[in-house]
C-alpha cells in the first residue's frame, strides 16, 4: 500500500495558488483512476482504492501547509506504513516550471509542508517535486507561492497534473525512474519541456 499526499493550503482562497500544485496533481490522480469519493479523515480529505495492482490512500491535508505533518502522521500511523511507502507531491521553487523530479529523502529547501512532515514522520519518504520556478528574489517568494498561477501558466500546470495522473501507476508501484522519464517525455511531446519562466503573478 502507498500513502500518496498532495500538499496545499485548504479552501477556495488558495485553490489556484502555486503552492497548491501538489493538491492539484492529487485531484487529477483521483479523477483519472476513479477512486472512492473524498471523505473527511486524518485531518484532511482521503480516498482509498487501487491504481494498477497497488492499493493506495490519497490524502489532502486540510491543515494549513505548515501543519501538514499532523495529517500525514495520523494516516501513516493508522495504516502502519513505513516511510518508504509515503509519497508526497509538492511544489518546488528550485525546479523550472513543468519540470518533475522524484527523490527519496533529502533536504526540504525551505518548504514548510515538507518541514512539518519530516518533523512528524521522519525524512526518508518519496517526494515528487513539481517545478514552479523561482521569482528571482528571495523577498518575493512568499507572495509568489501564495499567488495564483497566471493564465499563461495554466496550460503547463494542467499538463503536469495530467501527466502525473497518467503515470501514477508507476509511482504507486515504486518505479520512480520510469515514472519520471514517462512524465518528462509526455510534457516534452506537448511542448512544455522549457515553458517560459512565469515571473511575478499577474494582477
Amino acid at each position: 500500500m502507498k500513502l500518496i499526499v498532495g500538499l496545499g493550503n485548504p479552501g477556495a482562497r488558495y485553490a489556484g495558488n502555486r503552492h497548491n500544485i501538489g493538491a492539484m496533481a492529487l485531484d487529477a490522480i483521483h479523477r483519472r483512476h476513479g477512486l472512492a469519493p473524498w471523505r473527511r479523515r486524518f485531518q484532511g480529505e482521503a480516498s482509498e482504492g487501487a491504481i494498477g495492482r497497488e492499493r493506495v490512500i490519497l490524502l489532502k491535508p486540510t491543515t494549513y501547509m505548515n501543519e501538514s505533518g499532523r495529517a500525514v502522521a495520523e494516516a501513516q500511523r493508522f495504516y502502519k506504513l513505513p516511510l518508504a511507502d509515503l509519497v508526497v507531491l509538492h511544489d518546488e521553487l528550485d525546479l523550472p516550471p513543468a519540470k518533475v523530479r522524484v527523490k527519496l529523502g533529502g533536504g526540504i529547501a525551505g518548504h514548510n509542508g515538507l518541514r512539518s512532515i519530516t518533523a512528524h514522520c521522519g525524512n526518508d519518504y518519496w517526494r515528487v517535486r513539481l517545478g514552479i520556478g523561482h521569482p528571482g528574489d528571495k523577498a518575493l517568494v512568499h507572495d509568489y507561492v501564495l499567488g495564483d498561477f497566471a493564465k499563461s501558466e495554466r496550460p503547463w500546470v494542467e499538463a503536469v497534473a495530467d501527466a502525473v495522473a497518467d503515470f501514477a501507476e508507476l509511482i504507486a508501484a515504486g518505479d520512480d525512474a520510469t515514472f519520471q522519464n514517462r512524465v518528462h517525455l509526455a510534457l516534452d511531446s506537448k511542448g512544455f519541456a522549457n515553458p517560459k519562466r512565469p515571473g511575478r503573478p499577474e494582477t
